[in-house]
């Protein structure tokens, strides 16, 4: 099987670090670099010269997608995943024209991951096997996004969680992203015990979407508290 190299540009360490580790869980495919600035990105791409690109939309130093215009613009060799939190529909209209091979939105779950970067490396494998083309072979080369799209959402979340309640969750985080909030308050938030509560935000730091903070109050043990990051 040949290897499959995957460059990371993702301004958040924690969330880079997270799909790092994703990555190398899917035989295959290996992380040859990751960077954390687009003023970086060039001179990497150059170096590595990838075959597939994990790419951030919103950066301290520019846009993602501007890089990829850049990027299309002198016909690199590489292909694109987007994966972003913004969930504005133009990003989704420039992404596809800029060719990206798929759109997530964070935080990514394993399996969802996992089923991006397996549909990447059927696509790839057959592309690298053809000398020509039917029109056949053709039409099933651009049916992929159609298909990733409408594949149940809900069986790319881990057991026992609900998307619709996710969401709610997540859009709590995106309304107050500096205030920190508790499990109990989550659990209020979406009718549930304080149990089921941290079993979502649980999912939501293992993807990189929240950390943990501890709030001394003046009585008791400290309270954690989760704040996006």
């Amino acid at each position: 099987m040949n290897t499959i190299e995957v460059l990371i540009i993702e301004d958040n360490l924690k969330v880079a670090k997270a799909h790092q580790l994703y990555v190398e869980k899917v035989p295959g495919f290996t992380v040859t670099g990751v960077v954390n600035l687009l003023a970086d990105a060039p001179q990497m791409l150059k170096a590595l010269e990838p075959d597939l690109i994990l790419l951030d939309v919103y950066f301290p130093d520019g846009n993602g997608i501007e890089f990829l215009d850049r990027l299309r613009s002198k016909h690199a060799n590489c292909d694109v995943i987007l994966i972003t939190a913004a969930k504005e529909i133009n990003l989704l209209h420039n992404a596809l024209r800029g060719g990206v091979f798929d759109y997530m939105i964070k935080p990514v779950f394993f399996e969802r991951f996992k089923e991006a970067l397996g549909n990447y490396r059927q696509h790839w494998e057959k592309l690298n096997k053809l000398d020509d083309m039917s029109q056949e072979e053709v039409d099933q080369f651009f049916q992929h996004s159609l298909q990733s799209s409408t594949s149940n959402k809900e069986t790319n979340l881990p057991k026992g969680i609900d998307p619709l309640t996710l969401e709610k969750i997540i859009a709590t985080f995106d309304q107050c992203p500096d205030k920190g909030i508790s499990a109990e308050e989550v659990g209020q938030i979406i009718g549930a015990s304080r149990t089921t509560a941290r079993k979502y935000l649980e999912y939501l730091i293992s993807s990189g979407f929240l950390k943990i903070d501890l709030e001394y109050g003046t009585i008791g043990r400290p309270e954690r508290r989760y704040f996006k990051t």
